[in-house]
């Protein structure tokens, strides 16, 4: 589960911004939209969050400032990933980390990221600050007992061009190595978990395996719905979430082929690698089949004839319900696209519901759609606003700044300018 993710000096934000799943005292749709952490220091957690802002405001860098997170811990320490999907991989790599360019005085200085988390009842603080050539600083801070065990600490000091460690006497194991073997672009966690540390492999899976984060022009991991597709129990529970949202379609079928050379796969078709002795890759269709009015048989449609919208649908159905399987934490910008109103209602109601949510996943998105705001969804301290100001620097901020009333008309409030975080639309002449 995730408590708070604080960063700074990144793409559009040149100044420190948190975002917090920490839910306020307000009584408001506690059962539902709220979950009892097991931290006593932060008792009661959000289930969801929502992000309003105009166009260009830093929405997606919001998600991008995690997502490089996520991808620096996974292979910094790596020495064969490529530069894209590895931000390292290299002694003498650069780091792609962009930091705020729109200031002489930020350029050159580093991007700080710190995120506050639980994993299997453990509550972890672990940041790390960077620029395009090493780590500058590194922490983790522990909490198994409910006070904190500094674990490990690194800082670089350019004068002596040396990096002052800090190995706590909680974390166990072969350290000394570790700390040898950790390049200056790299991170002491990614190496510890190369060289085999035990402690630190919870830190390591949270944000490999629990957190997941879709930006714009991705998708999901369409493979999950195929996956499930493919089997009788799957496929059950993938049709009941099908049909939840009336998208028309009585039943789904899958099959296997051998991609012909030369031809291409249209929508709804995914390579899957290549046939054993056959030149050619194994591909997977996923056809959807409609009732025929007059006859018994239904009528099947290739998932690339279906509209945008159930595409998307069906495309991210098999990994949000992993979501919410799993317990994962779900970051998504534009979630809305293609989608109706109601149906992001219905989604976003699932991970309130303790029925389809029993283990407490976490669900963060942007959108436009002002509708959700009046949709008795979401508790005042669920929504976030974004703007920029007249430098170009993003500055997030949380609806209860601004102490709403329960009953108050939020989204007619947002639209008026109550609450910032709209676009400034000017006059065309021509």
């Amino acid at each position: 589960m995730l408590l708070e993710f604080r960063f700074g000096n990144f793409r559009s934000y040149r100044n420190a911004a948190a975002l917090s799943f920490v839910a306020s005292a307000g009584k408001e749709w506690q059962a539902s939209n709220t979950f009892d952490s097991g931290q006593g220091a932060f008792p009661r957690l959000l289930r969801s969050g929502v992000l309003y802002g105009p166009n260009a405001s830093g929405k997606t860098n919001l998600l991008l400032a995690l997502q490089f997170v996520q991808a620096f811990v996974a292979g910094s320490a790596s020495s064969t990933g490529p530069a894209a999907s590895t931000p390292t991989a290299t002694k003498d790599q650069r780091i792609l980390v962009p930091p705020f360019l729109f200031d002489k005085a930020t350029r050159d200085k580093p991007s700080e990221f710190e995120v506050l988390f639980v994993e299997k009842g453990v509550r972890y603080q672990y940041g790390f600050v960077v620029d395009t050539e090493r780590v500058q600083r590194e922490w983790l801070i522990a909490y198994p007992q409910g006070r904190p065990q500094r674990w490990f600490s690194r800082e670089y000091n350019p004068r002596s061009k040396q990096s002052t460690w800090e190995i706590g006497n909680k974390l166990k194991g072969d350290h000394h190595v570790w700390r040898n073997a950790t390049r200056p672009n790299a991170l002491f966690l990614s190496t510890a978990i190369q060289l085999n540390s035990a402690q630190l492999q919870p830190v390591f899976h949270w944000f490999q395996q629990r957190l997941v984060v879709v930006v714009a022009n991705s998708e999901f991991n369409i493979g999950l719905t195929y996956g499930l597709a493919g089997s009788l129990e799957g496929k059950n529970k993938l049709m009941k979430f099908v049909r939840a949202v009336d998208l028309g379609i009585d039943d789904i079928a899958v099959s296997h082929h051998q991609l012909p050379a030369g031809i291409v796969p249209v929508s709804g078709i995914q390579i899957m690698g290549r046939a054993n002795g056959a030149g050619g890759p194994q591909i997977i269709r996923l056809q959807t089949m409609h009732k025929v009015v007059g006859a018994k048989e239904l009528a099947s449609l290739e998932l690339g004839d279906e509209s945008a919208g159930t595409q998307k649908f069906l495309m991210s159905a098999g990994a949000l319900l992993r979501v919410l399987s799993e317990a994962q934490v779900l970051f998504v910008d534009e979630l809305d696209t293609s989608f109706h109103p109601l149906m992001v209602q219905f989604l976003v109601r699932q991970f309130h519901s303790d029925k389809t949510n029993k283990g407490n996943a976490q669900l963060f998105f942007t959108t436009h759609d002002t509708s959700l705001l009046d949709a008795d969804l979401f508790r005042r301290d669920q929504v976030w606003f974004l703007e920029k100001d007249k430098t170009s620097s993003s500055h997030l901020y949380p609806l209860t700044e601004f102490s709403p009333r329960v009953d108050e008309a939020l989204g007619k409030g947002y639209l008026k300018g109550r609450y910032g975080a709209l676009p400034f639309i000017g006059e065309l002449r021509i």
